[in-house]
């Protein structure tokens, strides 16, 4: 199975290599600790990748989109039919994450894995599991079996692209209603109450909200997810596009890629590879802090710092594009800032910059 394989080839972080990154990072041209977080990531970038020196050559950010049976109880201000309708603009460069990633030079790949509509939009790749989730509400959003060929779709789109040479993942997601499953997961998983798990995602009111408050505590009732039991939790509550973003977080682990993360929704994604291997947080990046308030509970859970703080909340990878020439700068100052030694300057001069 290739779920089983992936999870078994995550491996720890490489300390010889980070003792390594550290120590040049200790010796460059500056004051110790002045690049901050930069400093912190650099390391991690070392560990994750093996290489003291890591490089940045090619960027891609996957997409990936599904729909959610939940949308019958009202719990979402925007019509499900946008899920189909925005992905074109994906892919022409004139959507958000289009934009964006145009702007950081990354790669977009658009990866229908369960709209509820046949897609037939030139360049989207259909590796559609089931047309849409069930209603968790009433039941469960999917079998084992599709949550699992779900996770294991993400391993394989996220193979596919390192094998074309991305050494820099993203998450990205799209799917109407999908803040109600991501709310019932971090519930699941995290602990966290009903009341501060959900909040109001795409154009919703107070009665609205108050509306999916109720869905979640439904959906957790009715289905009763095994927290000890990540895949159980993904298939009674979860989202296609959720379990097809867990599997590109494990993917990347598994190949020793750094992984970025969006917002919300790939955090629940998070959530489900980390419950899966615990060891895969060590190869995931927080992008940014979303402005849906629950988003912190995740990061929180993960151990993770955003680098980034812009009250975003589109999804669809924007915050994770934006993080992308972070990245690639604490990669750069590995392989592009001089060492005192390397400026010629000596170590009485050093002392006394120090």
């Amino acid at each position: 199975m290739l779920l089983s394989q992936t999870i078994a080839a995550i491996g720890e972080l490489n300390r010889e290599a980070m003792a390594q990154a550290q120590a040049r990072v200790d010796s460059l041209l500056k004051p110790p600790g002045s690049l901050g977080r930069l400093e912190e990531l650099a390391v991690q970038l070392a560990g994750i990748t093996g290489r003291p020196a890591p490089e940045i050559r090619a960027k891609s950010v996957i997409v990936m989109a599904g729909d959610h049976g939940v949308v019958a109880e009202g719990v979402s201000g925007a019509p499900q039919e946008i899920t189909y309708q925005i992905l074109p603009r994906f892919l022409d460069g004139t959507g958000g994450i289009g934009v964006l990633g145009r702007h950081v030079g990354a790669k977009v790949v658009v990866v229908d894995i369960g709209v509820a509509r046949e897609v037939t939009w030139p360049g989207v790749l259909v590796r559609k599991v089931r047309p849409g989730t069930g209603n968790i509400a009433r039941g469960p959003a999917m079998t084992r079996e599709e949550a699992v060929r779900a996770v294991e779709t993400g391993i394989e789109i996220a193979q596919e692209e390192i094998a074309q040479g991305a050494d820099l993942l993203a998450t990205g997601d799209m799917g109407i209603g999908n803040t109600t499953p991501s709310s019932a997961i971090l519930c699941a998983l995290a602990g966290i109450p009903v009341a501060e798990a959900v909040g109001r995602g795409t154009m919703v009111n107070d009665a609205v909200l108050a509306r999916k408050r109720a869905v979640v505590a439904e959906a957790l009732r009715v289905n009763r997810p095994d927290p000890a039991d990540p895949l159980d939790v993904l298939a009674k509550v979860g989202g296609l596009e959720i379990a097809g973003l867990a599997g590109v977080i494990l993917g990347a682990a598994a190949r020793r890629v750094p992984v970025l993360l969006d917002g919300f929704i790939t955090g629940a994604a998070a959530l489900v590879a980390a419950g899966l291997c615990p060891r895969a947080k060590d190869f995931m990046i927080a992008s940014h802090l979303s402005e849906e308030r629950a988003h912190r509970h995740m990061l929180a859970a993960l151990g993770l710092k955003p680098l980034l703080d812009m009250n975003l909340r589109l999804g669809e990878g924007t915050g994770a594009a934006l993080a992308m020439p972070v990245v690639e700068a604490a990669a750069k100052i590995l392989r592009e800032m001089a060492t005192f030694g390397e400026a010629g300057v000596s170590d009485m001069e050093r002392d006394k910059l120090l």
